[in-house]
């Protein structure tokens, strides 16, 4: 199984809409809009999860997708680091200033 990251999402999209569009590239076993924690509107990207097969073919298939007037980005969802996608400034900072 397979994550498609849908990102450029409308912010009026609907999980259902997702399972709607991505269903004719095969079975959708699940598709979920992030939403903001503290206001419940949504961030503007999702995530669809399908079979290897069924989501090489949306993610080929959605190339240049709208939806309503937006251009969706759709790749394959990149796992997250261990420390959940944050990195440490303190490993960052440059001490060889002069």
């Amino acid at each position: 199984m397979k994550t498609i990251f849908v990102g450029n999402l409308p912010w009026s999209s609907t999980e259902a809409e997702l399972q709607t569009i991505f269903s004719q590239f095969g079975e959708v076993v699940s598709a979920r809009i992030v939403t903001d924690k503290f206001s419940g509107r949504s961030k503007g990207f999702g995530f669809v999860d399908m079979e290897d097969d069924a989501a090489e073919k949306a993610i080929q298939g959605m190339a240049g997708y709208k939806l309503k007037d937006r251009e969706l980005t759709v790749n394959e969802a990149k796992p997250k680091s261990s420390d959940g996608g944050r990195r440490d400034a303190r490993h960052h900072r440059n001490f060889n200033r002069m």
